[in-house]
């Protein structure tokens, strides 16, 4: 069962502006939330979001700086992109 995800203008502007090993890491995340929903526990340091229900992160890049993305289901079979960007700026109370 396919899922449908929704990237927003401004997180779309995020992913252009990162380095392409994370633009590449993002898309395979991206094909991957599609074909197999929100729960993505292979990806490194995947999670909820403590106190805000169906948020999910998880590291799409190790190192200095760490990459992350983060996103919600907002309806049945449909899941939010909310942030892609480093973890340094990842404000998770603010995202969800």
């Amino acid at each position: 069962m396919a899922w449908t995800i929704r990237i927003p203008k401004r997180v779309a502007k995020q992913v252009v502006r990162l380095p392409r090993i994370v633009t590449e890491a993002v898309a395979e995340l991206v094909a991957e939330l599609e074909n197999d929903g929100p729960v993505r526990r292979a990806w490194p340091n995947y999670g909820k979001i403590a106190g805000k229900p169906d948020c999910h992160h998880c590291h799409v890049r190790k190192g200095r700086p760490t990459y992350v993305v983060v996103w919600r289901v907002i309806e049945a079979e449909t899941l939010e992109v909310l942030y892609v960007g480093t973890h340094e700026g990842a404000d998770y109370g603010r995202i969800c």
